[in-house]
């Protein structure tokens, strides 16, 4: 009987143990449970900084500086740093800087009376236009949530040059779902900008001197017709400004409304779609921007041998004095409905499309579409080659030189509203440093980036851009 009791309570003590062990893991495993529901992976592990510097080159027939005709030389040399800092795990800072130097035989000829040689569209100007610098920054802050489901963002941003000066901000929103398959977004700016407007010379003397021509940069100079003859400057039949003022409003303000939406279709396609909504008011125009009306008689400060070859590079030495400046409603809409669609056809090849449809209520109407194909040549190296085709419909204030007329409420020479097609062939190399093995300092080098593209318009429009970048993280 004792023994028979002795059993009972080992046996009853060994369902006890094993009872408290079941206990203790399940205990346990809760623990871990726990901890690995609350861990969080961050949404950004270290300070990562990149740099990006390009050299642009370009070249044409139809500067609008110079109204629709003359040389489009310019080079241009940009410099990015942007760098992104994690604040904790939900929280990343960005600060974005860019300084761009530029050099415009075009722009040099706001004022083409400023050198040593004879005046001409095709003649780069010693003017202080000629050359100028674009400095832009912007601070961004996004916040993901826990589940990595939501992402709110906003930011700021500051971009000046000497004729104007922009503040915007904005914000973001982008949710994922089915299981992050799938993302919406929205996203809003708002830019409000200020003109500090600069006028062709003969037009800013015109108004200086209230018309009067024996006076300013008019005085002791000679002002030619259409057959070369010096005028009477008292006389009936002279050169005149065609409207009694300048810029009436020195804003310019955007508002812009974008919503995205991706999906991934299957593990090999991802499609996306995406619309905008940009509305702008104030001074649209270009005040550097010369206008020559077709219903109007020409007049020149030059050589008069030259003005029967005003329209070609051969002119060196004789300019048109302007009708007016480009003029343009205070009011512009403007929607652009795109979609990307990406497949990935094996480990070393990718094919990213893109088409991009565009109006506005200035009648322009434009279709892009893009094809890139990124191909993957080893673990760290990677080859982008890419083509872009462009083609627009012209702006119905659209005119060429010495073609629009003074009857109009509205008018520009400017060729990027003008009817055009365009391509553009790319090619660029990457290459990523996997583990950051690479050290720079207390840097770590993570990418690096090679592009070059070169841009051609169906006119005699071309242009060369070349950039490279590295990424870094500290």
């Amino acid at each position: 009987m004792v023994e028979s009791l002795e059993v009972v309570v080992a046996v009853t003590n060994l369902k006890l143990q094993k009872f408290f062990l079941f206990v203790f893991l399940v205990m346990v495993s809760n623990s871990f449970s726990q901890s690995n529901s609350t861990y969080k992976k961050r949404v950004l592990e270290t300070t990562e900084i990149g740099i990006l510097t390009s050299y642009y080159t370009q070249d044409g027939e139809k500067a609008v500086v110079t109204g629709g005709v003359g040389t489009e030389e310019l080079t241009n040399t940009a410099t990015n740093v942007s760098v992104s800092i994690p604040l904790n795990d939900d929280d990343v800072l960005s600060i974005d800087a860019t300084i761009s130097a530029y050099s415009s035989a075009s722009s040099s000829n706001l004022n083409p009376f400023d050198s040593s040689h004879p005046a001409s569209p095709w003649v780069e100007s010693s003017g202080a236009s000629a050359k100028d610098v674009w400095v832009n920054a912007n601070l961004s802050y996004s916040h993901s949530s826990d589940d990595r489901n939501n992402i709110w963002s906003g930011n700021l941003s500051f971009a000046s040059e000497f004729d104007y000066t922009s503040i915007g901000f904005g914000g973001s929103y982008t949710r994922l779902l089915n299981q992050q398959n799938t993302e919406l977004g929205i996203k809003a700016n708002i830019y409000f900008d200020s003109w500090s407007p600069k006028y062709p010379e003969e037009i800013h003397q015109y108004f200086k001197t209230n018309g009067d021509l024996n006076e300013g940069m008019f005085k002791g100079v000679d002002i030619l017709d259409e057959q070369g003859l010096v005028i009477d400057k008292d006389g009936s039949d002279i050169w005149s400004v065609d409207q009694s003022e300048l810029i009436e409003d020195e804003s310019r303000n955007t508002y812009s409304v974008s919503l995205s939406f991706s999906q991934i279709l299957t593990e090999n396609t991802q499609i996306s779609l995406f619309s905008d909504l940009i509305s702008q008011e104030g001074w649209l125009g270009n005040p550097m921007q010369r206008v020559y009306f077709a219903d109007k008689d020409n007049y020149y400060i030059g050589q008069a041998e030259s003005i029967s070859d005003y329209t070609s590079s051969k002119n060196k030495g004789v300019f048109h004095l302007a009708d007016d400046i480009e003029r343009l409603p205070d009011n512009r809409l403007k929607i652009p409905i795109g979609i990307r669609f990406n497949y990935y056809i094996n480990e070393y090849l990718v094919l990213r499309n893109y088409y991009r449809y565009y109006q506005d209520d200035w009648d322009l109407k434009a279709h892009t579409i893009n094809i890139e194909l990124p191909i993957k040549i080893s673990d760290s190296f990677t080859l982008y080659p890419s083509y872009r085709y462009y083609t627009q419909t012209e702006a119905k204030y659209y005119a060429g030189y010495d073609q629009l007329l003074s009857t109009s409420e509205y008018y520009t020479s400017d060729t990027d509203l003008s009817e055009f097609d365009s391509y553009q062939l790319g090619f660029g190399l990457q290459y990523k440093d996997l583990f950051s093995e690479t050290k720079f300092w207390s840097l770590g080098f993570k990418s690096f980036n090679l592009n070059y593209s070169y841009y051609k318009r169906d006119s005699e429009f071309k242009a060369h851009i070349i950039s490279f970048g590295a990424q870094f993280i500290l």
